[in-house]
Order: C-alpha cells, then sequence, then structure tokens
C-alpha cells in the first residue's frame, strides 16, 4: 500500500513564522509576543493572539486503506502583539485563555476524527464538514470568549473562563496530541 502524505495548512504564514505549540502545563510569556505592529482595530486592545492549527494526514490512494490525521495548535509570535505600556499579567492570562481555547477546538477535532475517520473514504467523505463546522464553531467562542469577557476586563466574567476553559480542556484530556 503506497501512502501519501498531505499537509495542509491553515495558515501559510505559520511555517515562516515562529511558532509555539500548545502543551500541557506550558505558558505564554509577554517576549512571545514578537509584532511590532497592532493589526487590531480599536485603542482599547492592549494584547493579540495569533493562534489556530496546522494538520496533516496520512492516507492511501485505496480509499480503504488506513487515513491518519494530526492536528497541532499553534502560537504564532510575529503576529501576536501587545502594548508594552499596558501589559500585565491579568492579560497575558486572557491572552493565555484564547490559546487554550484553540486547543479546546484541536481536541474536539481530534475526538470526531477519531470517531469518525479510519479510511481514506472515510477522511475524504467527512474531513472537510467536521473541520469546516468545527472552525465555525470555534471562531464564534472566541468572539463570544471577548465579548463577554469585554476582552478580559471584566474579571468575573473572566474567572468564569477561567473556570469553563479549565473544565473543557479536562473533558477533552483524552484527546491530547499523543
Amino acid at each position: 500500500m503506497k501512502g501519501i502524505l498531505l499537509v495542509f495548512i491553515l495558515i501559510s504564514s505559520f511555517l515562516r513564522s515562529q511558532r509555539i505549540e500548545w502543551k500541557e502545563g506550558s505558558k505564554l510569556v509577554w517576549s512571545n509576543f514578537k509584532s511590532k505592529i497592532n493589526n487590531q482595530r480599536g485603542k482599547d486592545i492592549v494584547a493579540y493572539t495569533h493562534c489556530g492549527w496546522v494538520y496533516s494526514v496520512t492516507k492511501s490512494s485505496n480509499p480503504k486503506g488506513i487515513a491518519k490525521v494530526s492536528i497541532e495548535t499553534i502560537f504564532n509570535e510575529d503576529k501576536s502583539w501587545k502594548d508594552e505600556k499596558r501589559i500585565n499579567d491579568y492579560v497575558l492570562n486572557h491572552e493565555q485563555k484564547h490559546f487554550d481555547i484553540a486547543e479546546i477546538f484541536a481536541r474536539k477535532i481530534r475526538k470526531e476524527t477519531v470517531d469518525k475517520i479510519k479510511t481514506t473514504g472515510d477522511y475524504d467523505k467527512y474531513f472537510q464538514t467536521i473541520y469546516n463546522r468545527i472552525i465555525k464553531d470555534y471562531k464564534n467562542f472566541q468572539a463570544l470568549y471577548d465579548g463577554v469577557t469585554e476582552h478580559g476586563m471584566n474579571k468575573e466574567k473572566q474567572a468564569e473562563y477561567d473556570t469553563l476553559i479549565s473544565k473543557e480542556l479536562e473533558q477533552l484530556k483524552n484527546f491530547r496530541k499523543p
């Protein structure tokens, strides 16, 4: 059986940029935010976390051959920004949670691919639908998180999301990157 490795990149610039893979227990530090340009609109933005996924699939030319999907959650240092004059540990926690949310949704993709994708035929039939649905949910969740927490300025709501995010990571712990 001839295997073919296909690599799909969520954002191609991740390949050319300095990136950090999400790891249990590892936290972002302000020196990870290397962009000098604030691409976000609004003077109230203190920092911006550019994160997402890179995935690859190993599959066969035979539709009945085994398919294996691998997904990494990554933080792009060169596209992540901070306002040096206004940063603090509280804001860093809010930005870390954006990265953690990306990992939650990567785990959701891993869970669904483990459940539904066994063969190349399964991959061809199901993966794009799974991916598109989960990335839409991910973007909506990230926007909701910023809205409800007021970009981390609402300390009560931020604490609620900190707990929610920790619980989600724990519930999906079986789908950490192997």
